[in-house]
């Protein structure tokens, strides 16, 4: 009897550690994982179906009360306005528990973000992604495989001090068929606030 009562306490341990785990981060070029969520606005978003019907999709890890995020929202913005007409892809995703979709909505709507926008419930596309910080970028290409991880550039603080524009560089190469010189680079920012 003490026997079973051990082999069934060890068992639900195992299960709740596995369950509570992340996955590892995909690699580049390997198959981004797949997800589907509501947009802010009430539409259904199908990373699958976006990477087919798109150059390429962007996938923005963000924040409304992160300092570093919020220091990119208008680079975010203009990259948006100049790779839309491109046929590239951004979309949005907060994952931190400690903002409601009522904040994240409002804040949107104070910087102009033009792109769809997710609340990601219980962080499991972040855990997915094994995403860490706000912001942090993964580009996926038309056959659903990552091409580019990490930063949109160096300098948070000031723009016109950017002497290595990544995200863009990534996009511009991906877009010339060309490969991407520098496919990872390291994120930074504040840590997503998971449950």
């Amino acid at each position: 009897m003490r026997r079973l009562r051990w082999t069934a306490l060890a068992a639900a341990s195992i299960l709740t550690i596995s369950s509570t785990a992340r996955a590892a981060a995909p690699s580049i070029g390997s198959s981004a994982p797949g997800f589907a969520l509501t947009t802010l606005d009430g539409k259904s978003f199908s990373l699958d179906q976006a990477a087919k019907n798109h150059k390429a999709v962007v996938v923005m890890f963000i924040a409304t009360q992160c300092p570093f995020s919020n220091a990119y929202n208008d680079r975010m913005r203009q990259m948006v306005a100049v790779y839309e007409k491109q046929g590239v892809l951004f979309v949005g995703i907060n994952s931190n528990k400690t903002e409601p979709a009522e904040e994240v909505s409002k804040h949107a709507k104070q910087h102009g973000f033009g792109f769809p926008l997710m609340k990601d419930p219980g962080n499991r596309v972040a855990d997915l992604y094994d995403a860490r910080h706000t912001p942090e970028i993964f580009v996926v290409d038309p056959r659903g495989k990552l091409v580019y991880h990490g930063r949109i550039d160096e300098s948070y603080e000031d723009a016109s001090k950017v002497t290595s524009p990544d995200l863009k560089n990534a996009l511009d190469q991906l877009l010339a068929g060309k490969p991407i010189a520098r496919a990872e680079t390291k994120a930074f920012g504040c840590s997503i606030k998971r449950v």
